[in-house]
């Protein structure tokens, strides 16, 4: 409609006047506070999405996408450590360096990155099947994700912003109570 809007609410559909915001009754002819004319069929909006809500879905995607770029620096890392590091002597390097030193290191490096994408992963997955401890594993990545300049620390900037905030917590609770 034209001089109104419909706002979907959880005791019912409100309306309000597109002037000056003012609430509006069903059937009612002139807005009570502006006074303007209320025209046209009533039309039903669109529920309004909570903040947490609207950012929910691309969070899950980001956290796919970084995990899958984890995921591939964790394996890279592990075959380098099984392939290239043990051949360094052939290679020319000192005969003190220890060699199965840094094999056991890169295989341990590319495990916990593997690790890190797997929870990435599962992070995700919890963020858009709004598991209840999806919200707090992902705050704990995020902060681990600042340390991985620039792609990890502008996602774990966003999801803090997204997630950290006490009315956040409420509105995710919200989220899951709702899916449950």
């Amino acid at each position: 409609m034209d001089a109104a809007r419909m706002r979907k609410h959880s005791e019912g559909a409100f309306m309000f006047c597109d002037g000056c915001g003012g609430a509006v009754q069903p059937g009612q002819a002139y807005c009570s506070k502006c006074g303007k004319p209320i025209v046209g069929p009533v039309a039903a909006g669109a529920p309004r999405r909570s903040r947490v809500e609207s950012h929910l879905h691309l969070l899950a995607i980001l956290w796919y996408a970084i995990s899958a770029l984890n995921a591939l620096a964790g394996v890279l890392l592990v075959v380098l450590a099984n392939t290239l590091i043990p051949h360094l002597r052939a290679l020319g390097a000192p005969p003190e360096m220890p060699v199965e030193f840094f094999v056991v290191l890169g295989n341990t490096f590319g495990i916990l990155v593997l690790a890190k994408a797997a929870a990435g992963f599962i992070a995700g997955w919890g963020l858009l099947k709004h598991e209840p401890w999806a919200r707090v594993v992902t705050l704990v990545l995020a902060f681990l994700a600042l340390l991985n300049f620039p792609l990890g620390t502008a996602l774990g900037i966003y999801t803090l912003w997204a997630l950290l905030p006490g009315q956040s917590q409420h509105e995710y609770e919200a989220l899951v109570a709702r899916a449950a």
